[in-house]
């Protein structure tokens, strides 16, 4: 069993536009969301669409029908703040009805404001405390390979929780027991809720560090759909893998980009309007036949001269 995505295929161009053009419809979502509950996380969320798209959509192999399907790929959202485009997700691919997307935040819904496994299928963790995700990862990891289950578990980590001790105990648990089925996704976008994370908390050397906790490291533009592919397709050695994916918080929406102001707050009426013309305009972008694009680099290029 894998995916229901109609977008699953080799690395045809066809699949990196689909790939590309769910990302942002993906944030319009989670935009019309948070704006509808008034309250919710856009900026992390933004910053994470493109890897929560290729991962849900193309990589995993899941199953609505069968949420609980043994030998189905783990995904654990340990930077559970981003559930807008994680849920966002999660309807596409038919886990639950569009119409709910609309429950967002509100008493007595499945979709709060970070992921509840006992409520929503395809949740795999309640997240919400940072750092959580990452050892609840290593430890299923590690069961399903003493199970010699063919299953995968991917964990999205943010920057900010990776300042939690406990995301580097599990590090240091995952290289001692080999675990070559498990894949860290560290979505860096360099914001958290209280500021700049070189600010807060450095991080950095990112790169060094995980390899000497005995990771291999694949250091990637997030929001590039072709090299998260390549990262998430790439020969898995007996050794966990940490996907370092650097990220623009607030990704798509010019006045959202890089500032924690963003982290948690919502668009005003006429914010709303301004965010959602962008990405608007984005999807048109990505939609259009090669020959429309064309055209309009030729219009462009005649009003240039």
């Amino acid at each position: 069993m894998e995916s229901s995505s109609d977008v699953r295929s080799p690395h045809s161009e066809n699949t990196v536009r689909s790939l590309r053009s769910l990302a942002w419809e993906l944030r319009l979502d989670a935009l019309r969301m948070v704006s509808g509950a008034k309250s919710g996380h856009l900026g992390g969320s933004f910053s994470a669409a493109e890897l929560i798209t290729a991962l849900c959509f193309y990589k995993a192999r899941l199953d609505p029908r069968n949420p609980g399907w043994e030998d189905r790929d783990r995904i654990f959202v340990s930077k559970g703040h981003c559930a807008p485009i994680y849920y966002a997700a999660l309807c596409r691919l038919g886990f639950f009805p569009r119409e709910e997307l609309a429950t967002f935040r509100q008493l007595g819904s499945r979709l709060q404001g970070h992921p509840d496994r006992l409520k929503l299928p395809g949740v795999e963790i309640s997240s919400g405390p940072l750092g959580l995700g990452a050892s609840a990862a290593v430890g299923c990891a590690l069961g399903l390979r003493l199970r010699t289950s063919p299953a995968r578990v991917y964990c999205l980590l943010g920057d900010g929780e990776s300042q939690e001790g406990i995301v580097w105990e599990a590090a240091m648990c995952a290289a001692k027991y080999a675990l070559g089925n498990l894949t860290f996704i560290l979505d860096y976008n360099r914001y958290q809720l209280s500021g700049a994370v070189e600010r807060v908390m450095p991080l950095e050397p990112l790169e060094s560090k995980w390899r000497s906790f005995g990771f291999e490291v694949r250091s990637i533009d997030g929001h590039e759909i072709e090299q998260i592919i390549e990262a998430l397709d790439g020969e898995h050695p007996e050794q966990p893998v940490l996907i370092l994916a650097r990220t623009v918080k607030g990704r798509g929406v010019s006045f959202m980009e890089s500032s924690s102001a963003w982290h948690g707050r919502v668009p005003t009426a006429e914010e709303l309007a301004a965010a959602e013309a962008e990405i608007s305009e984005r999807i048109r972008e990505i939609s259009a036949s090669p020959e429309d694009r064309r055209a309009g680099n030729r219009t462009v290029s005649g009003r240039q001269s």
